[in-house]
């Protein structure tokens, strides 16, 4: 059985005939064009998926986020133009390290976040106890879904985001004892998207800016000066401002030096936050690690 990058190739060239695959039909096609062995199809991981499915699996979702190919819509795929091209220039054979060096893959996938995870999970030889190798691995995870969660809040519309926030505060347990919290965005809207109560009693509100921007375009000084503004406009002392970009040096510093209280959430924490308090994210699986109960022996 090929390990999960041995399925990149074959995956592009079963979709290289142009159609539309959906997942099934694409995973048994994948199999048959490996010459799989009805017993390497039947090999499963200890959570009961199919190990061959799991690899497709893989292959899939790295070449989706390397832009080889695309979804037109749910749990279908297509090849890319790029796709084409990538799998002529490596006829022999595309690996993970070819993967990883496509331009668009690096873009996908913060690379400061997965470096961080060094060692290969379930390697014997790894100086790394079990456990911290099933740390290491939910973070590289967690550091692929943050990655996809900021995608597709950027492909949505602004009025999604909006809403995003505000169910993220909500989860984090704002907006009082009924979990308040009001979309004011759009035309109009005065320089704030959303008001969330702070208190059970709503005797205090947090005022919330969200920008759906592109990884590169930055948010600067001069938007977080206007949201100041916006929110001495509805009397406001306190507010928080979302992107899912990044902040310059000179708004954060601006954001800290003012009266005003107004946290930063960039794109990197508030998908973190989304992962944590279960907002666009489900549990896929639950892993129990267990020790010696001492006391049980005494």
């Amino acid at each position: 059985m090929p390990v999960w990058s041995g399925f990149l190739t074959p995956v592009l060239e079963v979709l290289s005939d142009g159609d539309t695959w959906k997942k099934r039909d694409l995973h048994e096609a994948v199999a048959d064009h490996l010459g799989l062995t009805a017993e390497q199809r039947a090999e499963t991981l200890p959570s009961g998926q199919g190990r061959a499915d799991n690899r497709v699996g893989w292959a899939l979702s790295g070449l989706y986020r390397a832009q080889l190919i695309v979804k037109p819509a749910r749990a279908t795929f297509t090849i890319t133009d790029a796709g084409r091209a990538l799998l002529a220039v490596h006829p022999a054979g595309i690996t993970e390290k070819i993967l990883k060096a496509v331009p668009a893959y690096q873009d996908y996938v913060p690379v400061r976040q997965l470096n961080t995870v060094t060692e290969p999970i379930g390697d014997p030889d790894t100086p790394a106890d079990p456990v911290e190798q099933i740390e290491a691995g939910v973070s590289r995870l967690h550091a692929e879904v943050a990655a996809d969660l900021l995608t597709r809040l950027r492909e949505q519309h602004p009025d999604f985001l909006e809403q995003s926030v505000l169910d993220v505060l909500v989860a984090m347990g704002y907006g009082g004892a009924e979990g308040r919290a009001t979309r004011i965005g759009g035309t109009g809207d005065g320089g704030v998207d959303g008001v969330i109560d702070q208190d059970p009693l709503g005797l205090d509100r947090i005022y919330v800016q969200a920008k759906r921007y592109a990884a590169d375009n930055t948010v600067g000084r001069p938007e977080i000066q206007a949201f100041v503004g916006a929110l001495h406009g509805v009397g406001a002392a306190r507010g928080v401002f979302i992107t899912t970009s990044v902040f310059t040096s000179g708004a954060r510093e601006y954001a800290q030096n003012i009266g005003t209280r107004i946290i930063l959430i960039d794109g990197r924490r508030l998908a973190a936050l989304m992962i944590r308090y279960g907002v666009a994210v489900q549990t896929r699986q639950t892993f129990t690690v267990v020790e010696v109960d001492e006391d049980y022996f005494e």
